[in-house]
């Protein structure tokens, strides 16, 4: 007959059973290379965030593309076009400065200042030189509002319309004004603050 062997009992705590579960994965190196990306992307998000782009509508935006190339210079970075020949969406830039535009949309409340009788709002562009680009925007068809002048504030400016119905307000810096040398140049008529 065998002999029974008697074990000793461990002083060690029993071991858990656990489910061995797969290692998770991270592929570090992938991560890293992700994060300046997504750094990068988020930083150009925010500062694009914190500009006012101009979105006109415009009754006959292709035709408003033509013209705002010929007048201004525009130079056009995107459009998109429904099959109908509609203008959607488009993106241009004027001496660097974006615009947005596209055709009347009336389903979406979008309309351009000719259905609505006139617009309320004024885009207002900084140019290298604004006699240079008010003749050739008057050539291709702008009409004056206001004259080309040296302001009080230290601008040459003056205000057009386009064939569209938006007015323009197209300016070059001459010099920095002071508050101070601002409200004298205006005689008095407005406080500067």
């Amino acid at each position: 007959m065998a002999k029974k062997t008697t074990r000793k009992k461990s002083t060690r705590p029993a071991k858990k059973k656990t489910t061995k579960r797969a290692p998770a994965r991270r592929p570090a190196k992938r991560r890293a290379a992700a994060k300046p990306k997504a750094r990068a992307a988020a930083e150009a998000a925010a500062e694009q965030a914190a500009a006012i782009t101009a979105y006109l509508c415009c009754k006959g935006a292709a035709a408003a593309l033509d013209f705002y190339r010929q007048a201004f210079g525009a130079v056009e970075t995107m459009r998109l076009t429904g099959p109908d020949g509609s203008i959607g969406h488009a993106q241009i830039e004027i001496e660097g400065a974006p615009l947005m535009l596209s055709d009347e949309w009336p389903e979406g409340g979008v309309f351009s200042p000719q259905t609505l009788g006139g617009s309320a709002v004024t885009v207002h562009l900084l140019v290298d030189d604004v006699d240079e680009f008010a003749r050739r925007a008057i050539e291709a068809g702008a009409t004056v509002q206001r004259e080309v002048q040296d302001e009080p504030y230290g601008h040459r400016a003056g205000t057009l319309r386009d064939p569209f119905g938006h007015r323009w307000m197209v300016a070059t810096p001459l010099r920095d004004v002071s508050k101070e040398e601002m409200e004298r140049n205006f005689g008095g008529s407005y406080k500067v603050t």
